[in-house]
């Protein structure tokens, strides 16, 4: 950790003793400033501010940071993380994130850690979604990490190299939840309901502004078919997180609009469950169905170039 801030720090000392005190005068003398109080105050200013930058971050962002060094030790995590997950930033820094996750998510978890040098010094990107331990209760209080229950995050980051004093790689992560009621809705948005193979079983009246079908018309249909062929490999991780984690994000994605062209969606999705089995309901346990809410991000882009049959307006018609 103290090389990690050292070398963020450093670069910004350096780029600050620059800017201030690097201005050259014309006859080419070196402007000094030799007010050693005044070098100490800007520097407090300095970094209160850096503090509130950093505070207000975290305000705004639905969810805690965390670093993770390559063999998966929690090197840091925001001091917000005890909102998030019951544990205090104390109990968690220096354990190894693998103590904390479902098993299921190991492996996944360990190919976001598995970094080859070009992708290490690129600042390869990271978006993947894991199950973690939480000992809040559902009434937000703190419970024994004996009782945990399992938490979706959506963890998105970079992949970093410290080179002072030494080189060590880790991935810089902002990790959120994934609960549906933390999802806000606005007049771009459209919420689903789908059978587990991702065909709809009802679609709101909003779907009709923002792509041209009608619910009834989508009923029956697989998500697949609105979907653009190039970002088939995105919804597919999406549809398989769903079905292993309860809960997923899809990331940005292309939907065909009806009549010609696409938008640009990204779908918050989750897993309902049926009520519990009982002796005369022995399947009830099965998933009910998929609950998704849809954001729409851009306007209709390429509107004349039809990219399926499910676009020809002659299908609707006839």
């Amino acid at each position: 950790m103290h090389t990690l801030l050292k070398g963020s720090a450093g670069l910004k000392a350096q780029t600050s003793h620059t800017v201030r005190y690097g201005q050259v005068l014309e006859g080419g003398e070196e402007r000094q400033m030799h007010d050693g109080g005044r070098d100490k105050e800007e520097k407090g200013t300095e970094e209160v501010e850096v503090s509130e930058e950093t505070n207000m971050y975290l305000r705004i962002m639905e969810g805690f940071l965390m670093v993770l060094s390559t063999e998966g030790d929690m090197i840091y995590l925001s001091d917000n993380v005890s909102k998030y997950m019951g544990l205090t930033q104390a109990e968690l820094m220096g354990h190894n994130i693998f103590e904390f996750t479902h098993p299921c998510d190991h492996e996944e978890i360990r190919n976001n850690l598995r970094l080859t040098a070009e992708q290490v010094w690129s600042g390869a990107k990271r978006d993947f979604v894991m199950r973690i331990k939480s000992a809040l209760t559902h009434r937000g209080r703190s419970a024994n990490l004996k009782s945990a229950t399992w938490k979706v995050l959506h963890c998105q980051g970079r992949a970093k190299v410290c080179v002072t004093p030494s080189s060590v790689s880790c991935l810089l992560l902002t990790c959120q939840p994934l609960p549906l009621s933390h999802t806000l809705l606005s007049t771009h948005t459209f919420t689903s309901q789908h059978s587990m193979d991702m065909r709809f079983t009802y679609c709101d009246q909003r779907v009709t502004l923002l792509l041209g079908y009608s619910p009834q018309e989508l009923l029956g249909r697989s998500i697949y078919d609105l979907c653009h062929t190039l970002d088939i490999k995105c919804l597919t991780k999406n549809h398989l997180n769903l079905c292993l984690k309860s809960q997923s994000v899809s990331g940005q994605y292309r939907m065909l609009v009806r009549g010609g062209g696409y938008v640009w969606v990204e779908s918050h999705s989750a897993v309902i469950p049926s009520v519990k089995p009982s002796k005369s309901r022995p399947g009830a346990h099965q998933p009910l169905c998929i609950l998704c809410v849809t954001y729409v991000l851009s306007g209709v882009e390429e509107p004349s170039l039809q990219l399926s049959l499910d676009q020809t307006l002659n299908r609707y018609l006839s």
